[in-house]
């Protein structure tokens, strides 16, 4: 069912072999929740890679949410000030966002969109596409599981054979890990088994 009061930012950042699967991600927020701002990092807005042309990605964000893209770290600002959303998802969200977030690094249009989303007690949703998620990220994830209104995404191992560190959300639980976080809780279980 939609709900057209709630403000959702869909933020993206550059784990481009789960692009698609985030894009698909970010329709179906659009069809739950009809008032979503997409958000890309420079480098999504910037790379053209063998997973397509930037400039298709955000012309497919624009055309899904009827929203222009924001792109720079000026354009993210004004997020906290003018209370602009309810709740602000991070699809995928790289082991680089993690860390930045983890330390309070606001450096990119998504670290900033997030840092001035936060300053107004409104969850922050993160789904981690990261390789070394079970290695260097291991301590960012744990320090953000522990940090007031942020939310993940659940997760799991998505090749423990042949990339063992590896950690991706289900980006098909994006709408519902919203919904739940909006009222204060964590979508559970976090942990997820193998598909």
């Amino acid at each position: 069912m939609n709900d057209p009061s709630c403000r959702v930012g869909f933020a993206f950042c550059g784990s481009f072999c789960t692009l698609h699967q985030a894009m698909a991600a970010l329709e179906a927020t659009q069809a739950k929740f009809d008032h979503v701002i997409p958000i890309v990092s420079q480098i999504v807005a910037d790379t053209d890679t063998r997973f397509g042309p930037a400039h298709e990605f955000l012309r497919e964000m624009e055309r899904i949410c009827d929203h222009r893209v924001i792109t720079t770290v000026k354009e993210a600002e004004p997020i906290g000030p003018k209370a602009l959303l309810d709740a602000l998802v991070v699809c995928p969200c790289t082991g680089n966002t993690l860390a930045k977030l983890a330390n309070g690094v606001a450096d990119t249009s998504v670290t900033m969109a997030a840092k001035a989303h936060l300053r107004n007690g409104r969850p922050l949703i993160l789904a981690p596409s990261t390789n070394d998620g079970l290695a260097g990220a291991a301590g960012n994830i744990g320090t953000l599981l522990a940090r007031r209104n942020v939310y993940f995404v659940p997760f799991r191992q998505d090749d423990p054979a042949g990339k063992p560190t590896s950690l991706v959300a289900d980006f098909s639980l994006v709408p519902k890990t919203i919904e739940l976080a909006l009222q204060g809780q964590q979508l559970q279980p976090v942990l997820l088994g193998a598909k």
